[in-house]
């Protein structure tokens, strides 16, 4: 077991917040993934108590006497910006990325938009607000296509057309969840997911982890809830190919300003071994089937040493400097 948690004093992290719940579609999976998380710090040592921004204003934090913050909440109004600004405003430092980087990696479009100019590879897509636009991407595109809710994450908002005949019905499954829906090209191979520790030129990769959901339908119940789906790590992939898209993902960590932790879900195209990026999640799940513990344990990290790694990186955007200026 990696002892890396010994370089870590309690009781330097003062009292901790950590945020689970709170209002989006994925609050059942933040609930759990808080828990784990906040059992984890106490079993460590430090004076952490679970906060739902869903039951009572995040300004409490302050007189509840809140140092720092933990942020195990997942989407909208969690993983978007928006609470990270709240907390920049309150002046605790808390885990993940900033105000920026996390609002465009909950948008898949802007993420892609992104990416593209970066000249790294992601699926061709289009942006579509209706039926109508749904039905030319379909013709544009080809079949199959993937419809994403383009701000919702634990593929909640996504379904499959194979046939043009499954087109309005999967996109209208996705506009259930956002009014921006992706039409994206649909790519067969082998899926895996990357996680990222760190920041800048100092964040490193964890071991991939290949998944293998039954029929290849890796959906919310097999993700979260199901036993048929299996996590190959080591990825078992072609000698070079890990190294490879590890390099991938962190390139497009930085391009979107990512610090701390996050995790990319990657296709590998079968025809050629190419990588494509889908997404990037800034604040993954930590429930016992999620994919972030999972590769940290691959490295020789487990549970409660990475939720000390990266409460130990928590900090905010706009630190005050001596003398009263920013950085």
């Amino acid at each position: 077991m990696n002892t890396a948690s010994n370089a870590f004093d309690a009781r330097d992290f003062g009292r901790v917040a950590v945020l689970f719940g709170g209002r989006s579609a994925e609050r059942e999976v933040s609930l759990m993934s808080g828990e784990r998380v906040l059992q984890a710090l106490r079993g460590r040592g430090v004076d952490a108590f679970g906060f739902d921004p869903a039951e009572q204003p995040l300004e409490r934090l302050v007189g509840l006497g809140a140092q720092r913050v933990f942020i195990a909440l997942h989407g909208r109004f969690g993983e978007d910006g928006t609470v990270q600004g709240a907390l920049e405003l309150l002046g605790l430092p808390y885990t993940g990325s900033g105000v920026l980087a996390s609002a465009l990696a909950i948008d898949k479009h802007m993420t892609k938009r992104l990416w593209h100019c970066e000249g790294l590879s992601t699926p061709q897509w289009r942006l579509v607000g209706n039926l109508e636009q749904a039905r030319e991407a379909a013709l544009a595109l080809g079949l199959p296509l993937i419809f994403k809710a383009s701000h919702e994450g634990s593929t909640l908002g996504l379904a499959r057309a194979d046939t043009p005949e499954q087109v309005d019905d999967a996109y209208a499954e996705a506009a259930r969840y956002d009014s921006a829906v992706l039409a994206e090209s649909f790519i067969t191979g082998d899926e895996v997911t990357c996680a990222v520790l760190g920041e800048g030129e100092q964040a490193h990769a964890l071991p991939l982890v290949r998944i293998q959901a039954p029929g290849g339908n890796y959906d919310f119940e097999h993700k979260y809830y199901s036993d048929d789906t299996r996590y190959l790590c080591p990825a078992q992939l072609p000698e070079g190919e890990e190294a490879a898209i590890a390099d991938l993902v962190l390139r497009s960590y930085r391009a979107l300003g990512c610090r701390g932790w996050a995790r990319a879900d990657i296709m590998i195209r079968a025809t050629d071994r190419r990588p494509f990026l889908l997404e990037m999640n800034t604040s993954p799940g930590m429930t016992g089937h999620s994919l972030v513990p999972m590769a940290a344990r691959a490295a020789g990290i487990d549970y409660e040493d990475l939720c000390l790694r990266i409460l130990a990186a928590a900090r905010l955007d706009q630190a005050p400097r001596a003398g009263g200026e920013r950085s």
